[in-house]
């Protein structure tokens, strides 16, 4: 029988340790002394990778609101330039006021003094904002405000916590993978901006019941997050899909029931008893023309011609029609069926891209599926180069276009360059993830012989319907065919798990 330091041995070989297998995470930890070597013992204390992660989530978290201190002391209430020159900007302490909430307004059932009629958000965001106000402490305007962001940058920063966590889980073999999440730049300066990470955290704590085999728990989660932002209904997609090659209607659609049961529970009661405030999200959306972050911005602005909103929708609506038809196509007929994590990315990434809109928050959606379907630093650092360009890049040129005659910021072309800057990280990064699906020995999770640890019922299984090539493996999908997977050198002889 094994003692207690043999097993501490070999769950801790079991554990996929970055500093090993990745260049820029073993050159990075020179900074705390290098790799990890032979006699480190991950879990002999209190502080495991997962609790290490979730201690730096909070420190980079921390770090991202003392970033937009400039604005919380006075930048936000003097003028609307210095809150773009410092790069500090927030929706949070803004809506506040413009939303009602500082007169004690409902969500949905009052109406708004102003254009917008109503609170142009999904029904659970609404509730995560009204629990805020109730929890913000009285005073003048401008601190209560200040109390507001404050009380909302708390809750977020439990979100925070949750997603670094739930991704470090998601992958049982590599929790150092969830450092991706907690020390990505665009994560800390994005983080406060808006209300995405509630959406974003039930998303990583879905795609953990999925990873555990939990198809009911994930669809309701799916559900939450869909009540919350729009774009986590898209993960029913990639499950469609895989459970279409690999034959598990029955799991799929258990997680749509979930999904939709949970979402018509945090909704029916909005709409029902306030209609109007309640489709007022979905209005906005439709009705909403050409905003920041776009390609669409850019053909405008380059040609000077106007493309109204409809036909902006119908094209944006067509071309992720198109995007997401190539995914599902891509996954019938890879050599070996791909993750779900790498489809995931894909389809958000997708309706990124195509979108008529991209606000620098919503890199957030992003960086947990990044880090789960290409947990590779040099990949993950140059998409966040491109992404913190983007963020410094709007900003300065919201300084400009309010500046007046002074010109101060970054003009036109170089806001739209900030945008291509964007769409090429965007781009770079779907490419290496579509790379590892059609050849899936370049892809770092798998190089252990793992399937799909985020995959759940699908880890593992059976091949029930493809086409093309997928029918007839190629010779580099060989890894497909796996056996017993042995650990040489572990104490007491080879050990087969």
């Amino acid at each position: 029988m094994p003692s207690a330091e043999d097993t501490s041995v070999h769950q801790e070989r079991s554990v996929v340790r970055p500093t090993h297998q990745d260049e820029i995470a073993e050159a990075g930890s020179e900074l705390i002394g290098g790799r990890s070597g032979r006699w480190t013992r991950l879990g002999s204390t209190a502080l495991t990778p997962v609790g290490v992660i979730a201690l730096v989530a909070l420190g980079m978290f921390a770090l991202g609101m003392v970033q937009k201190l400039p604005c919380y002391n006075w930048a936000w209430f003097r003028g609307a330039g210095s809150q773009y020159t410092h790069a500090c900007y927030s929706d949070i302490p803004h809506l506040y006021v413009g939303r009602g909430f500082s007169d004690g307004l409902v969500p949905y059932f009052d109406r708004l003094p102003g254009d917008m009629q109503y609170l142009e958000y999904p029904v659970l965001t609404g509730v995560f904002m009204q629990i805020a106000s109730w929890l913000t402490p009285g005073g003048s305007i401008q601190h209560r405000e200040q109390m507001y962001w404050m009380v909302n940058a708390g809750m977020l920063m439990i979100c925070a916590v949750i997603i670094a966590v739930c991704v470090a889980r998601t992958h049982r073999r590599r929790p150092w993978d969830g450092l991706l999440v907690a020390l990505a730049p665009a994560f800390a300066l994005t983080a406060t901006i808006n209300w995405d990470l509630l959406a974003v955290a039930l998303t990583a704590a879905a795609m953990l019941m999925w990873s555990r085999g939990r198809v009911l728990a994930f669809g309701v989660l799916i559900g939450l997050a869909t009540a919350a932002k729009l774009y986590p209904v898209l993960l029913l997609g990639p499950v469609f899909v895989l459970c279409w090659r690999a034959g598990k209607w029955r799991e799929f659609g258990l997680a749509t029931f979930g999904a939709a049961a949970s979402w018509l529970v945090v909704n029916l009661p909005v709409m029902i008893f306030a209609p109007e405030g309640w489709s007022k999200f979905y209005g906005f959306s439709e009705e909403r023309g050409i905003d920041f972050g776009s390609f669409w911005l850019i053909i405008t602005q380059r040609t000077g011609m106007t493309i109204e909103t409809p036909t902006v929708n119908h094209v944006s609506e067509l071309l992720m029609a198109l995007l997401c038809a190539a995914v599902a196509a891509l996954t019938l007929t890879a050599p070996r069926r791909p993750r779900f994590a790498q489809l995931a990315f894909l389809v958000v990434a997708a309706f990124i891209l195509v979108n008529k809109v991209y606000s620098p928050q919503y890199v957030l959606w992003l960086i947990p599926l990044a880090a789960l379907a290409r947990p590779r630093w040099r990949d993950f650092l140059i998409w966040q180069a491109c992404e913190v360009m983007y963020f410094l890049g709007i900003w300065m040129y919201l300084a400009y276009t309010t500046s007046g005659d002074k010109h101060q910021g970054l003009p036109t072309e170089g806001y739209q360059l900030a945008i291509i800057l964007h769409l090429l990280g965007t781009l770079y990064l779907c490419a290496v993830v579509v790379r590892d699906i059609l050849m899936p020995e370049r892809d770092v999770v798998r190089r252990d012989g793992s399937d799909d640890p985020s995959g759940g019922v699908l880890d593992g299984a059976e091949d029930a319907f493809v086409l093309g090539r997928a029918a007839h493996p190629p010779r580099h999908a060989v890894t497909a065919v796996e056996g017993p997977r042995v650990d040489w050198g572990a104490a007491h002889g080879p050990a087969v798990d």
